[in-house]
C-alpha cells in the first residue's frame, strides 16, 4: 500500500494542527491528531447534507444558503448542482489554510466550483456569520466538526447550545432548515433542537454510496409554509 505524504499543516484556534495528506495521485485526507476529519473517497454523507437540505426547502425564488465549513467541497458541489441559477451561497471557513488548499492541492476535487458566480467564500467563523443576520437564509448547513460534541475547535460548542441554536433559528427565513452533519447520533442534541423550537428529523446516511460508516444528519425546520407542507405530506400512522 502506498504511504501517506504530508502536503501541508495549519494551526487551528485554541491549539491543534490540521494536516493535509495525500496517498498516491488522487486520495487526500485532512486529519487532526489521530482523527481523520475527511477523506476524498468518502463523500456520500457530505453530499447528502446539501441534497437533503435543498430538497427540504423546496422550490423558492432566489434561495440563500449558508454553509459552515468548506472541507473538500463535497457539500458545496452538491448544493451548487441542486440549486437554481439565481441562488446565493455563502461558505464560512474558519481556517484560511483550508481555503488555500481548495485553490491549490485540492483544486482537482473542487473542479472549478469556486468560480461559480452564485458563491462567495468568507474566511470567518460561521457562528459570527449566523449572528450577523436575521431572516436571511433559507438553509444553514453545518459541517464544521465531528458533530455537536465539538472535536475540532472548542468554540464550535457554541453552535450547538441553546443560545447558538436560537441564533441559527433567527437567521433563517420562515420554512427554512438548519441541517447539521455528525459522525454519529446524539439523543441529547435532538432534544435540544426541539427545545430551541425546531421541528426535527434525524436521517442516517452512509459515508459512501452503497456502504461505509453510518453518519447522521439533523434536519431542523422553522415553522412556515414549507415545514407545514412537509408535515401534510407525511403518511398518517394506522391506529
Amino acid at each position: 500500500m502506498k504511504p501517506w505524504i504530508q502536503l501541508d499543516a495549519a494551526p487551528i484556534p485554541g491549539g491543534g494542527v490540521l494536516k493535509l495528506m495525500r496517498r498516491g495521485d488522487d486520495e487526500f485526507s485532512i486529519t487532526l491528531g489521530h482523527n481523520e476529519l475527511m477523506n476524498s473517497r468518502l463523500k456520500g454523507s457530505e453530499e447528502a447534507l446539501a441534497s437533503l437540505a435543498v430538497e427540504r426547502i423546496g422550490q423558492r425564488p432566489r434561495p440563500r444558503l449558508l454553509i459552515g465549513g468548506l472541507g473538500m467541497g463535497f457539500t458545496l458541489r452538491a448544493a451548487l448542482a441542486a440549486l437554481p441559477h439565481d441562488a446565493e451561497i455563502v461558505v464560512a471557513e474558519l481556517i484560511p489554510a483550508v481555503v488555500a488548499w481548495a485553490h491549490g492541492p485540492l483544486a482537482p476535487i473542487f473542479a472549478g466550483c469556486l468560480d461559480d458566480p452564485r458563491l462567495s467564500v468568507r474566511e470567518a467563523d460561521v457562528a459570527a456569520a449566523i449572528r450577523e443576520e436575521r431572516g436571511r437564509y433559507d438553509a444553514i448547513l453545518l459541517d464544521v466538526d465531528n458533530g455537536p460534541d465539538g472535536l475540532m475547535v472548542a468554540t464550535n460548542d457554541g453552535l450547538y447550545d441553546l443560545a447558538g441554536l436560537s441564533h441559527a433559528k433567527a437567521a433563517l427565513r420562515r420554512g427554512g432548515v438548519l441541517a447539521i452533519w455528525s459522525a454519529g447520533p446524539d439523543r441529547g442534541f435532538t432534544q435540544r433542537l426541539r427545545q430551541a423550537g425546531f421541528a426535527v428529523e434525524e436521517k442516517p446516511v452512509r459515508a459512501r454510496a452503497g456502504g461505509g460508516a453510518k453518519h447522521v444528519i439533523w434536519l431542523a425546520s422553522v415553522a412556515g409554509a414549507s415545514a407545514t407542507r412537509a408535515a401534510r405530506q407525511r403518511p398518517k400512522r394506522r391506529r
